[in-house]
């Protein structure tokens, strides 16, 4: 949000906060939901450069398609563990896996 409009918020009474203040989520909770983002974006992004479909690396994890779209979304339910291994079942290495932990 601009720094205007926030202003001009804060100026009519409004409370201006984050997700995480809203959740009130601790950050141990906030950092783990940004290394979910993190992989499931790393995940999609990887595929798509492979030219591969949902289907195609639903097959190459043993999983299903619909799967794979929970995957890409940071579906709470998907596991991280599931996230890193269809990483590196599109041929992430540890360094690759680094990169998108750490990228901004």
């Amino acid at each position: 949000m601009r720094a205007s409009k926030r202003e001009k918020l804060a100026g009519r009474g409004w409370k201006v906060s984050d997700a995480a203040e809203f959740l009130e989520l601790s950050a141990e909770e906030e950092s783990l939901i940004s290394l979910r983002l993190k992989l499931a974006e790393g995940l999609k992004d990887r595929r798509v450069r492979k030219r591969l479909t949902q289907v195609e690396l639903a097959k190459a994890v043993n999983s299903s398609q619909s799967r794979v779209a929970k995957m890409e979304a940071g579906d709470p339910t998907v596991s991280i563990d599931l996230l890193v291994r269809s990483l590196i079942a599109l041929g992430a290495s540890n360094s690759d896996l680094a990169k998108i932990i750490t990228a901004s």
